[in-house]
């Protein structure tokens, strides 16, 4: 079932080790089939250098296993959170990369101070509220999802692929499994851009014609960017 969506989820969760945004069995990434409504996502705890493509777990989007012998990342219910509401998206990644789970666990968004950062993300990279002494207590891994959700209530999960949970670490996401590790790699990037660019002088944030126009040449229905499809 779903063996090609295995294959890439697989691939995409072994290239986070490639770009060097975890270690040990820090992280995650899952994929989704829309039209199955079956989401395929990392098992909990396995060193990625001992998974194979079988080892993906699928489940669906209350995080009822429907094939695997192993269990999902704990993180599985803030991924199926998401996939219900963010339609347009079709892979998630969570990462404890540094650089930006240092701005989440500071508890500060990550602010956008130039071309880079607005190349990819449209404005500041929020971070969500503290969750409530029952949000942790019960459900504590979908009430991360909805708390996301709640930074996205007057932004479009599309222009902006990445939030930072507070005290907790990255989530990424993008058009499938490989875009949400793209993005996650920009994320931490961008992350430690800003945390030098504001260790040598106080910055302000990048203007906002510069940043319409880094943003809206690469995506958007009037982009440039690139070769013509």
């Amino acid at each position: 079932m779903l063996e090609k969506l295995k294959e890439d989820v697989f691939r995409a969760n072994v290239s986070l080790v490639e770009h060097g945004l975890v270690i040990f069995t820090f992280g995650n990434v899952s994929g989704i089939d829309r039209e199955k409504g079956l989401m395929v996502i990392k098992p909990s705890g396995v060193d990625y250098s001992d998974m194979v493509p079988g080892d993906m777990v699928v489940t669906d989007l209350d995080c009822k296993i429907i094939e695997g012998t192993l269990n999902p990342s704990t993180d599985a219910p803030t991924h199926a959170a998401l996939y219900k509401l963010f339609p347009g998206i079709g892979g998630v990644v969570h990462t404890h990369s540094s650089y930006a789970t240092a701005w989440a666990q500071a508890g500060k968004s990550i602010p956008c101070l130039g071309t880079t950062h607005a190349d990819y993300f449209y404005g500041s990279i929020p971070v969500t509220r503290h969750l409530t002494e029952e949000e942790i207590a019960n459900n504590y891994e979908h009430n991360t999802g909805l708390a996301i959700a709640d930074c996205f209530r007057d932004r479009d999960p599309l222009q902006m692929p990445a939030v930072l949970v507070v005290s907790h670490g990255p989530f990424a996401w993008g058009e499938d499994a490989f875009k949400a590790v793209h993005n996650a790699v920009i994320l931490e990037e961008v992350a430690r851009m800003a945390a030098i660019s504001i260790s040598i002088s106080p910055a302000s944030d990048i203007d906002q014609k510069l940043l319409d126009k880094h943003f809206l040449r690469k995506h958007g229905k009037n982009a440039y960017y690139g070769q013509k499809k």
